[in-house]
């Protein structure tokens, strides 16, 4: 590819009050704008005519309104026919923040071959129809690719590397108008295109303009979503042969799906109900569990350890356990968490094994620790805390999408109590913080079993289904550190009951952690070993509600203790 030599594209159709401000935000950067005018009236005309008298603006004039997918085209055979590298797109009605230009130029200039496109991230101002039917599209993003490497086809905030866009265009007849997003994308994936993405701003002005026609744009776009799949099926050796599988510490991929994949749940389940839901749920961990070897390989060495140990120990198994069930349970539980964050779950959906704990917590505004798992369903606390708002529950989190799940969790549901909290490590500003927070009458749940992030060799070692686990250390100590009542927490869901149904058990664990000084590696096995020995009853209860799809009985290797 030649040069980096971009421009800017600015499709415009009926945007000519908001086109000049972001004419104006955009000159500091000294490349040239081509605008496409695509049929607009006649005040947009004269406004955008005014505009062309300023350097480095060429307009481009449709006679008709070609759709949005249209403008993109002929803008970017513009800026072919001109000589430019990369087009990026920018919305006419001042959507996206151009705060994150720089971060899209950075990534274009560093990955030339690449189409880089904005991961929106919104406020308060977009319509919530908007936010949860727009993910709707994505699963089918994920059919049609193989892949979950497109996190959003729909954004309009991109650059494009003209010379293999120009392929796709002039080898297909792509849709022109809302469809044009999604499509361009898709097929640019499957001429091995590699697509790229940064977090972006998005916001919709009270006074906005939208071109979307509910009904005919919908039309198309099932269209073109018909045409992919369609189109995908002669392509799945190719594309099954591009996923790349990669071996890591489990905070590298453990999360990586999760913001879209939420969103994905919730689109889902809000347009066509849980039954559709199921339906859907089957197919596409039937794909998983075909594709996701890693996953597909660590429940099956999982389920062989339970066995193992169940047979020994004569200990009861529900008869039905293999690896496709197991990943199953996993898409149950996702859409589970999304319900109890959104609030629909209350008392009746839960039977609540140590609730007397629970109230005499509440009547005194008793600041506690929570030690959670990755066994069954811990955002069930969201739903215990329902009759009492004016508890603060604060959730640890390891890894960098702290603020984006509050985000989405604030989108689902404005009114949760639920706050995530991103920490890299427990260490003494982070204890300082959370000793604020007890102290206030505020809850702190962590899990106790996933390995630090940065500190991984510092765990202890305890004894977890018949074989030795590694247990992370902090959790435990930082109990420790702020002097409160500890509990443990566990939300199983009871597959046995048409209705979404569970059985929450929350039980104290230590009225006070001490992990004396003299004797501090002793009380710290012995405390894990009783979090390890608790955890291990319940997964025995709910086998297939276990969700650590990583070889949990050993380390990564991962040299990261003196990062």
């Amino acid at each position: 590819m030649n040069a980096f030599n971009p421009c800017f594209l600015i499709p415009c159709y009926n945007h000519g009050a908001t086109v000049p401000a972001v004419i104006d935000a955009l000159t500091s950067y000294g490349f040239p704008i081509i605008i496409v005018d695509d049929g607009s009236e006649l005040a947009t005309r004269k406004i955008l005519s005014e505009q062309a008298k300023r350097p480095n603006i060429t307009i481009v004039t449709l006679p008709k309104n070609q759709g949005k997918g249209g403008a993109v085209i002929a803008g970017i055979k513009q800026a072919d026919l001109l000589g430019f590298s990369h087009a990026l797109q920018i919305d006419a009605d001042g959507q996206h923040d151009l705060a994150a230009l720089p971060k899209l130029l950075e990534e274009s200039q560093a990955h030339p071959e690449a189409l880089i496109s904005g991961q929106p991230i919104y406020d308060d101002s977009v319509p919530k129809s908007r936010l949860y039917g727009r993910y709707a599209t994505h699963i089918w993003v994920w059919i049609e690719t193989l892949s979950f490497n497109i996190k959003d086809s729909m954004c309009g905030f991109r650059s494009y590397p003209i010379s293999p866009i120009v392929n796709v265009i002039n080898h297909n007849q792509l849709g022109l108008r809302m469809d044009f997003d999604t499509e361009i994308m898709v097929r640019f994936y499957w001429d091995d295109g590699d697509i790229r993405f940064i977090d972006t701003k998005v916001i919709y002005p009270e006074d906005g303009i939208s071109h979307f026609d509910a009904l005919w744009d919908n039309v198309k776009i099932s269209w073109m979503h018909t045409k992919l799949f369609f189109g995908m099926l002669p392509r799945i050796p190719k594309l099954i042969k591009r996923k790349p599988i990669e071996q890591q510490h489990w905070s590298s991929h453990a999360e990586r799906g999760t913001i879209l994949g939420i969103k994905t749940l919730l689109a889902v389940y809000s347009l066509l109900g849980r039954k559709a839901f199921n339906v859907l749920l089957k197919a596409v961990m039937g794909y998983y569990y075909i594709t996701g070897k890693k996953a597909r390989k660590a429940s099956e060495d999982y389920l062989e350890q339970l066995e193992s140990y169940a047979s020994d120990n004569q200990l009861a198994l529900p008869s039905k356990l293999n690896s496709y069930d197991h990943l199953l349970s996993f898409g149950h539980t996702m859409l589970d968490k999304l319900v109890a964050w959104k609030g629909d779950y209350s008392e009746n959906n839960l039977t609540i094994h140590g609730d007397e704990h629970f109230n005499e917590l509440a009547k005194r505004q008793q600041g506690i620790v929570v030690l959670g798992s990755h066994l069954g369903n811990l955002e069930l606390c969201r739903a215990l805390s329902s009759r009492h708002p004016d508890i603060k529950i604060n959730a640890l989190v390891f890894t960098e999408h702290a603020e984006r799940f509050n985000a989405v969790l604030k989108a689902i549901n404005p009114d949760s109590d639920l706050n995530l909290i991103q920490v890299n490590e427990l260490g003494a500003d982070t204890a300082i913080m959370l000793q604020q927070k007890v102290e206030q009458g505020e809850w702190v749940v962590i899990v106790g079993d996933r390995t630090s992030v940065t500190k991984e060799q510092r765990v202890v070692w305890a004894d977890f289904l018949g074989k030795p686990a590694p247990f992370p250390q902090g959790p435990f100590i930082l109990a420790s550190v702020l002097k409160v009542p500890v509990y443990t927490l566990f939300g199983l869901r009871d597959d046995s009951q048409a209705t979404p149904h569970f059985d929450v058990y929350f039980e104290p664990f230590s009225e006070q952690l001490i992990l004396p000084r003299k004797t501090r590696e002793t009380a710290l096995q012995e405390t894990v070993q009783q979090y390890a020995s608790r955890l291990e009853s319940y997964t025995i209860k709910a086998p297939l509600q276990w969700y650590n799809f990583f070889n949990f009985w050993q380390l990564s290797g991962k040299n990261n203790d003196n990062q």
